[in-house]
């Protein structure tokens, strides 16, 4: 996994990500220093074969690259920021039904312990969206260049033709004349409104009996925290809702492959995506490139990309019956909504282009590491002929005679590929 082509991949050996002792605001700085220590290790023994970086590229989210300055002093290093957490006007207590002990502020703040050392080795930065760039102090912004991420749009594009025929992912099947309303999350959990999508879907399917649900995401916790009691959000909104949905129109399809969750997304009637003031999900933008008519919540992190009657629909982002009023109106209106899809291909295309980040991202590269790069590799070359090798149709020639081997040069291998390091 994560190969790029022309790319080899040394990976270090993951440290151990538990500490008794630690006090429990420092746990994710421990685990950060300890893969510091680590990747640091595993760079130092690159170093040792005779490598040198023209440029550091990575996630300051984790530790990995603070302690790269001391192998390779000198050398810059490019890293993204991609939030940097606050204890007001963002994720924290923006969802009353979850209020946030006071007592707990503390480890919010500790959370960044690792950002601000990244932004004290005074290299830089980029992040992905304004609004990801703004939960930074003022003093930090003015070293983080705002990078806006794309996708693949031959890939995530309209198809109308898909449809003209039912559509079947897993156990949903959904025919031409039936509506289909998608919602994706990595994880099914409250950062990602699903206790509020869930709380809006018996409006929807009493009001339309020809709805199906489609709703992609795992059962893990991405964000957050689990449910008090255990179980998972699934399973408790299940439970508040008994006999409130027509389960057999919901279907729960967990983590599916890359083409069938753009399948549903091409086919989708409504998407409905939600989320806490937090960092935007790639399932967005990809919506947005297939010209899904959207409802977003009105947070910023939905707000910089849905434009309220342009772009899609913007409703209160807790409010469940805000939400299933905004889908029944796009079902009710599909020449506005028709208008909406288009302008928000429009967007896709202008703003979300992947080209035209990859443009972006090596001008940036190449303005930091301050030369240029070398051409994208974008197929395998051609495998050179032997020396001494016939041309068609040349005869050929005399076989040499053999000569007598020569011991062999060891050459240096590169340190043995250790643990793979977990998302």
């Amino acid at each position: 996994m994560n190969n790029l082509l022309g790319v080899r991949k040394v990976t270090y050996a993951k440290p151990p990500l538990s500490q008794a002792g630690v006090h429990r605001d420092a746990h994710d700085f421990d685990v950060g220093m300890r893969r510091a220590e680590a990747c640091a290790v595993g760079a130092t023994k690159i170093k040792k074969l005779g490598f040198t970086p023209d440029i550091i590229l990575g996630h300051h989210g984790w530790g990995e690259m603070l302690n790269l300055v001391d192998v390779f002093p000198g050398v810059p290093i490019l890293g993204y920021f991609e939030f940097f957490y606050r204890t007001e006007n963002s994720d924290v207590n923006f969802d009353p039904e979850f209020p946030m002990a006071h007592e707990r502020y503390s480890g919010v703040r500790a959370k960044n312990a690792v950002n601000l050392q990244a932004l004290a080795l005074n290299q830089y930065g980029q992040a992905p969206t304004v609004w990801q760039k703004s939960t930074y102090p003022d003093w930090a912004q003015a070293r983080i260049e705002l990078l806006e991420e794309g996708v693949d749009l031959a890939l995530c594009k309209p198809a109308p033709e898909i449809r003209k025929k039912t559509l079947k992912v897993g156990t949903l099947s959904v025919s031409p004349r039936q509506k289909l309303i998608t919602y994706v999350a990595r994880n099914l959990e409250p950062y990602r409104g699903f206790h509020t999508f869930m709380r809006a879907l018996p409006k929807i399917l009493s009001a339309r009996p020809d709805v199906i649900v489609s709703v992609v995401g795992g059962d893990e916790v991405s964000y957050g925290s689990a449910p008090a009691g255990g179980g998972t959000w699934r399973e408790k909104l299940l439970a508040e809702l008994q006999g409130k949905l027509d389960l057999s129109r919901i279907h729960f399809l967990g983590k599916i492959p890359y083409d069938q969750h753009l399948s549903l997304l091409k086919r989708s009637d409504a998407h409905v995506y939600l989320s806490y003031p937090f960092v935007a999900s790639w399932s967005l933008r990809e919506a947005m490139a297939c010209g899904c008519m959207i409802i977003g919540g009105d947070t910023e992190t939905v707000t910089e990309f849905i434009t309220q009657g342009e772009t899609g629909i913007v409703v209160p982002a807790l409010e469940p019956k805000a939400i299933a009023k905004a889908v029944l109106e796009a079902l009710d209106n599909p020449k506005r909504a028709a208008g909406m899809r288009a302008a928000a291909r429009d967007y896709a295309e202008r703003r979300l282009d992947m080209g035209a980040y990859l443009d972006r991202y090596r001008a940036l590269i190449e303005r930091v590491a301050g030369k240029k790069l070398i051409a994208p590799v974008t197929e395998k070359p051609p495998a050179k002929p032997r020396p001494g090798a016939s041309k068609p149709g040349a005869p050929k020639p005399a076989a040499p005679k053999p000569a007598a081997p020569k011991p062999a040069a060891e050459k240096p291998a590169l340190p043995r590929r250790g643990p793979r390091r977990a998302a």
